[in-house]
């Protein structure tokens, strides 16, 4: 199971060649030829590295803990990775993170492939500040675990300077919404509309003569336009002539819950159910890491129980098999949000394949993600009726009748 989840994006993987052309298509109709070869530089932005999911992870930490910890930070990791600076001249880059729990606490040893001293940095500072797991006893064994990031330009959110004057302020606009948290503030659990500006830059002027936003259709999407327009605004531009050009604004949310995808355009629904899926997965390694506390104090009870046949043992077991009744619980319903939204990407995907054939390989992928999270539901779901069978109960022998 935790192999699966550490690899929790495979369907992304698989879309990425159609997906690639379906956007080249979208930009076409919005677009002249001239603006397409020109203008680069936006790509999306995901709203949960400006607002974090902050949790207590379970204790003592395992390595099903130490995997979903990990997995749940993904967004604010490859958001290290849209800023060049931050990224050699290759067009992949890898990042590899050994977490190690002990008596002194937790650490993250960050390495990676195409990585700068900058990059490592800003990753490193993600780690220490959203990975917490608590210190182990004094005499428990270090508990450890890898994981790897993965991320291409050609797939995923990216910024490279050097293109044209265009593109660099786009790509500066870009870089600066992790600092514009302000402006999402009314979105922490949905995704913004899609938003469109026109952008006039002239020489001679320190800021952009003019930045325009379209309607967005909602009150809250104008908001965030208004909110946006004025930091834009106020940003320093640069040209030797004379610019105009569009900019399209497009937000995810990992944290958002899938219903609140509903309203986006498919194409970009299912990009941010790929960004849901891995926080569902991320919790679902939690769970199964917080089952497996449970399983080992209860043994150990068990054990103690076994040695000793002391009855004034049964209210501790009890509670402590009632307490792994319970992280089973928690586990099994960990795994059915993920299958929810296994589900709703699959049907998002063959509504999609109807429509464009490109979209075969990724049912493909769909279905064995699918396929995937049921068997481990499955598999949860038996071990929860197992645990349920085995706590103990009491028993009172009828009093003997004189």
């Amino acid at each position: 199971m935790l192999k699966r989840l550490a690899v929790a994006s495979v369907i992304l993987t698989a879309a990425c060649a159609g997906q690639q052309k379906t956007e080249a298509t979208e930009g076409q109709k919005q677009m002249t030829k001239e603006e397409r070869l020109r203008i680069t530089n936006q790509p999306p932005f995901d709203l949960a590295t400006c607002f974090p999911h902050e949790q207590t992870l379970p204790t003592p930490a395992n390595e099903g803990v130490l995997v979903g910890a990990l997995l749940s930070v993904r967004p604010d990791v490859l958001e290290c990775l849209v800023d060049p600076a931050n990224r050699g001249p290759a067009a992949s880059t890898k990042v590899m993170v050994k977490s190690t729990v002990n008596a002194q606490g937790a650490t993250h040893a960050v390495t990676g492939e195409n990585l700068t001293p900058a990059g490592t940095a800003c990753i490193q500072q993600v780690l220490d500040t959203h990975v917490k797991p608590a210190a182990l006893a004094a005499d428990a064994k270090p508990v450890e675990a890898s994981y790897e990031y993965d991320h291409a330009t050609a797939n995923n959110p990216s910024v490279t300077m050097g293109i044209n004057e265009g593109s660099d302020f786009s790509g500066t606009v870009r870089l600066a919404q992790k600092s514009w948290c302000d402006c999402f503030a009314g979105f922490k659990a949905s995704t913004p509309p899609v938003l469109a500006a026109d952008i006039h830059i002239v020489k001679g002027q320190p800021t952009p003569t003019e930045v325009v936003f379209k309607p967005s259709g909602s009150t809250e999407g104008d908001q965030l336009a208004s909110c946006m327009q004025a930091k834009i605004a106020a940003m320093p531009a640069t040209t030797t002539g004379e610019l105009k050009f569009p900019f399209r604004f497009v937000f995810f949310n990992s944290q958002a819950p899938v219903e609140a995808s509903t309203t986006m355009p498919p194409e970009l629904r299912f990009f941010q159910l790929e960004l849901a899926r891995t926080q569902t997965a991320a919790a679902s390694a939690i769970a199964f890491g917080a089952r497996t506390n449970a399983a080992d104090t209860y043994d150990a009870v068990v054990q103690k129980y076994t040695k000793t046949k002391d009855y004034k043992l049964f209210d501790e077991l009890s509670s402590k098999c009632q307490a792994l009744v319970d992280s089973a619980g928690k586990w099994v319903d960990a795994l059915k949000a993920q299958e929810t939204v296994d589900q709703t990407t699959l049907t998002l995907v063959q509504q999609l394949k109807a429509q464009k054939e490109d979209w075969a390989p990724v049912e493909t992928a769909s279905q064995e993600a699918l396929a995937n999270t049921q068997k481990d539901l499955s598999a949860a779901q038996q071990r929860l009726a197992a645990d349920q069978g085995a706590c103990p109960k009491k028993s009172y022998a009828p009093t003997k009748k004189k």
